[in-house]
């Protein structure tokens, strides 16, 4: 009998070109060894042989190769997915052998042999191994993968270069035999090799920009604190675990693109909790109580959506893809307003309008929420201004420079001169500033940083009173601008510009005593932060604080600009040339 079943086993072999007993390991040792003597937890009660619940020397189906001994199985739900290029239908070849045990409807023992179900101890009911009829959670199989590249998937690697472990089949699909080996256990799971650093999943996918990625090169290890990261994985360092970070090619929770967890910020958050990126703790940030909520979406982000001003979007919505590519994010650094290595390979808006894939600037990933009239947040501003813009690309985005319209230098540089109150370190001609400035963690030295969450309102870095308040004067009413400008120069009233006595404006009589009320002003009182599609200076007044007003003329020197205006119920009027001063 012994004789028999080696024999069988190396016909199998030959016939499937897998060439299992040259591997070293026959299936005897191996989970496939269903037979009772193969001391597996699922294994016949009573059967000895070995190869007969997959093949047979005699009865065997005609239709099929490999001596095959069992049934056809049922009608599948294949993967689908909205950046998949490849054509798949019903699962063939070697794909539908396999699943006439996989799936789970037709029993182990129901070889076509023997006139009765060989009995079994145990089923493969709630096991990984259980596909079941769904595979629209599994990697896809049974479609030409030449085809796959030439209806559009560029990160493919060439058909003509699958010729070691990883094969396609004689029709040049690509079937389970592609990664499995059902004769050879040696490396786990089957495997044709091993998947340590991602080897097996690169012989086929060529992400752009991979290779030397955070992902691929980190040696960061899970710090034991649940959840576990990598529960099904023998490896210990996310460069190690690579794609199985975040995917799983059988039973993936999140089906389209086969991520392990259901919802997408779940796949991040494992591990950027601090049990495995001690230092990107962005589960924290995102408790706090302004933040980019991603966990308030579920299946809304789709990686084919288009943002530009034509493009279809599912829905409202914000995850980490949308700011971050996983398979390109690096540890790197940038000056304004390009992008860090946190941010590249994202898809963008430009300061046109128009979607790119790659964003080059960091305002770009910012205005695929933020700008286009359909993609605003909100419809009604905090502060009901003179001039009311919603569209935060063209707050930022004033063409033709008008000496009447101004903005913090996110897309427009700064000029040579520069704004008499920043403080000397800003004070850098044609520069400009990311949006990240002012939006982010209220910690700017511990924790994960961008805008992810912040205690203050807006997801600012700091505190910024946007009301005037019958209050004392208090600094940190004014902490988020001090951050740039220089709080002794504004508190000190009069401005000196480029080391000259010009008087600019008294901004400290304003912060001590303003107007009848003896309410301190706030800079927002006066200042659109974003920018001010008339005014020089970010000038757009808080049109319920400051009343009345008839005129605003630019000085065309080193003068002030005149003012007609009510402010608290009180006049103002300031004329032109007299260098501030008049009726406060």
């Amino acid at each position: 009998m012994k004789k028999r079943v080696n024999t069988l086993i190396l016909i199998t072999a030959m016939l499937l070109g897998q060439g299992a007993v040259a591997h070293g390991k026959s299936i005897l040792d191996s989970k496939h060894n269903l037979s009772a003597s193969g001391g597996n937890e699922i294994r016949a009660t009573g059967e000895s042989e070995v190869c007969i619940f997959c093949h047979t020397p005699h009865h065997a189906r005609q239709d099929i190769p490999y001596l095959w001994n069992r049934r056809d199985p049922v009608t599948y739900t294949p993967y689908k997915s909205t950046t998949l290029s490849a054509t798949v239908g019903q699962p063939t070849g070697a794909s539908r052998l396999c699943l006439s045990c996989h799936d789970g409807t037709i029993a182990l023992g129901a070889v076509l042999s023997r006139p009765t179900e060989i009995p079994f101890s145990l089923t493969l009911a709630g096991r990984s191994s259980l596909l079941g009829t769904d595979l629209s959670d599994d990697h896809p199989v049974s479609f030409s993968y030449q085809s796959s590249i030439t209806s559009g998937n560029t990160e493919l690697v060439d058909a003509s270069a699958l010729t070691s472990s990883v094969q396609l089949d004689s029709t040049g699909q690509l079937q389970c035999t592609a990664c499995h080996d059902p004769h050879n256990d040696a490396l786990g799971k089957f495997l044709v090799m091993t998947n340590q650093y991602s080897a097996l999943c690169l012989k086929c996918h060529n992400k752009s920009n991979w290779e030397g990625s955070t992902h691929d090169t980190s040696d960061l290890t899970w710090n034991g604190t649940a959840p576990d990261p990598w529960p099904n994985s023998t490896y210990t360092t996310v460069k190690e675990n690579g794609c199985g970070n975040c995917h799983r090619p059988h039973t993936a929770g999140m089906h389209q693109r086969l991520l392990k967890q259901s919802n997408e910020e779940d796949n991040c958050l494992v591990c950027h909790s601090g049990n495995v990126a001690i230092t990107s703790d962005i589960a924290s940030e995102l408790t706090k109580s302004y933040r980019h909520s991603v966990g308030n979406y579920a299946d809304v982000h789709d990686a084919a959506e288009d943002f530009g001003p034509a493009g279809v979007v599912k829905g409202d919505h914000v995850e980490c893809e949308d700011c971050h590519n996983p398979h390109q994010v690096k540890n790197t650094t940038a000056v304004a307003p390009y992008v860090s290595g946190k941010n590249i390979g994202v898809q963008g808006i430009t300061a046109d309008g128009v979607m790119t894939q790659n964003a080059q600037y960091l305002y770009e990933i910012c205005f695929k929420c933020h700008a286009a009239a359909t993609k605003n947040v909100t419809d009604v501003p905090e502060i009901v201004r003179y001039s009311n813009q919603l569209d935060t690309r063209l707050e930022f985005n004033y063409i033709n420079n008008d000496i009447s319209s101004s903005s913090h230098p996110v897309i427009q540089k700064t000029g040579s001169t520069y704004t008499p109150s920043l403080k000397a370190i800003y004070r850098i001609p044609n520069s400009n500033m990311y949006c990240t400035d002012c939006h982010g963690s209220d910690n700017p030295t511990v924790g994960a940083q961008g805008p992810h969450g912040s205690i203050y309102p807006h997801l600012l870095v700091a505190n910024y009173k946007t009301q005037d308040v019958g209050t004392a004067y208090n600094a940190f009413d004014h902490e988020l601008c001090y951050k740039c400008h220089d709080q002794a120069i504004i508190e000190g009233g009069d401005l000196l510009e480029n080391g000259g006595q010009a008087k600019i404006f008294s901004h400290g009589g304003h912060l001590a005593l303003g107007g009848i009320n003896n309410d301190v002003v706030s800079c927002a009182t006066c200042h659109d932060p974003h920018g001010s599609s008339n005014y020089p200076n970010l000038i757009n007044f808080n049109s319920i604080e400051v009343t009345d007003f008839t005129t605003f003329i630019p000085g065309t020197t080193t003068t002030s600009p005149a003012c007609s205006l009510t402010c608290h119920g009180h006049i103002h009027h300031i004329p032109s040339g007299t260098g501030g001063g008049g009726n406060r």
